[in-house]
């Protein structure tokens, strides 16, 4: 076969409208992300007042304190509060874009799978992030707030920094926040054909084990916040095996109608080879 310049260009030619189209996406997101950056840094103070409520909660009334070491530190709480908070409100148009690069190239059927799953994420990273807020944070903060007394007879005062504060709030929410997507993850590699119920199930006592692991490695040390969040994600995990039995199921009584009605439609061959339909 004969090659030509022509056949290379032609062929490079629907690449480079992805690209496009791609750098197109994530302008749009950027543009997103840096509005909502600009608003939440105007209520930078707002937004930080209301993740400092479950420090404050744990606090007797009144005896609170938040401090800052070093002069700047208050500034770039600032800035980390609004990067923070921004990626929140932004995260509608960031997700739209992305749908909308990915899309077109699914058939209707792998839409419709996929809708749920897209669906559920923000849900789910939002019931974790409102379990480590409301719940797990102020009790965790109590507990830490329990070694205040004396030493020795020399106070022991607790003095949280904004900046360190700050990082353990983050850490709290992104950490139970992406844990409780682990149904989407496991939903995913079901759909994909690469675990199995059956798989999940003999492995039960693994998992078990790595979720404990997970939750103590990424929560504060202590047993509380580990407890909190390692039971959640079982609970989140035997609800995942329940729905892929439910789909397992599903899919093998279709592959059984499918095969009953494809042997409605064949031919019985007899012994004197006169083909007799059904």
């Amino acid at each position: 076969m004969k090659f030509s310049i022509k056949d290379l260009d032609d062929s490079k030619a629907p690449l480079l409208e992805h690209l496009i189209e791609l750098r197109t996406r994530l302008l749009r997101a950027f543009f997103a992300l840096a509005i909502a950056f600009g608003i939440c840094l105007y209520f930078a103070d707002d937004i930080f007042a209301i993740l400092v409520r479950p420090l404050a909660s744990a606090f007797p009334a009144g005896e609170g304190r938040l401090i800052y070491t070093k002069l700047y530190e208050a500034f770039f709480v600032n800035m980390k509060v609004a990067l923070f908070a921004a990626f929140f409100v932004s995260f509608p148009v960031i997700a739209n874009q992305l749908w909308a690069f990915i899309a077109p190239g699914l058939y209707a059927k792998e839409k419709k799978a996929f809708l749920p799953f897209l669906i559920a994420t923000p849900v789910l990273f939002m019931a974790g992030a409102s379990l480590a807020y409301f719940i797990v944070m102020p009790t965790a903060f109590k507990w830490f707030l329990g070694f205040e007394g004396t030493v020795s007879g020399i106070p022991q005062e607790a003095l949280p920094a904004m900046g360190d504060y700050l990082d353990l709030v983050m850490r709290f929410i992104f950490a139970f926040g992406i844990s409780f997507l682990l149904p989407v993850l496991l939903l995913l590699l079901n759909r994909a054909g690469i675990v199995t119920h059956d798989q999940l199930s003999a492995a039960r006592r693994y998992i078990i084990v790595l979720v404990f692991i997970v939750a103590a490695i990424i929560t504060p040390p202590d047993v509380i916040s580990q407890l909190m969040l390692a039971i959640p994600l079982l609970i989140l995990f035997e609800g995942s095996m329940l729905i892929m039995k439910f789909g397992d199921r599903k899919k093998a009584a279709e592959a059984e109608a499918e095969a009953a009605q494809d042997g409605e439609g064949t031919a019985i061959v007899p012994a004197d080879g006169i083909d007799t339909p059904q």
